[in-house]
């Protein structure tokens, strides 16, 4: 007995569509060399351009979506001055002596080291009294 396969199967292993005689020359947009194009949509040389290109195309689309995020929001610069709570103490900290007098933290400090600002270590920080900060300017 001979076995003969269903027409089904045979046609399935034919191509679908008719295969393309097509030779367009062009130039890659990603890196702009010169090759065959078999169709007409195909825009880059290798698949390793193809990916490199959506790679830049999708890094270029989140820098513009953080660009018109930050330009849709409001900048504002808030700094945290109780103005009140460094005005009535007696003893202030280097932050505080920094915030008060409008320099950094490490003038302060190198003041200190300098002698021109006496501080008292207290536990891990180290306070200065007010009226070191007003002999300062006078």
């Amino acid at each position: 007995m001979h076995h003969i396969a269903p027409r089904c199967t045979i046609t399935l292993h034919k191509a679908p569509f008719m295969s393309s005689n097509l030779y367009i020359p062009k130039n890659c947009k990603y890196c702009g060399n010169a090759f065959t194009a078999r169709t007409t949509v195909t825009k880059y040389c290798s698949d390793t351009c193809a990916k490199r290109a959506y790679k830049a195309r999708k890094r270029e689309e989140k820098i513009q979506a953080i660009l018109t995020k930050d330009m849709q929001q409001p900048k504002e610069v808030v700094q945290v001055i109780n103005p009140n709570a460094v005005n009535n103490k007696d003893f202030l900290s280097v932050t505080e002596v920094s915030q008060l007098i409008g320099v950094s933290r490490w003038t302060v400090q190198r003041m200190i080291q300098q002698g021109r600002l006496k501080a008292v270590p207290f536990g891990r920080k180290r306070i200065v009294a007010r009226w070191q900060i007003e002999n300062l300017f006078n």
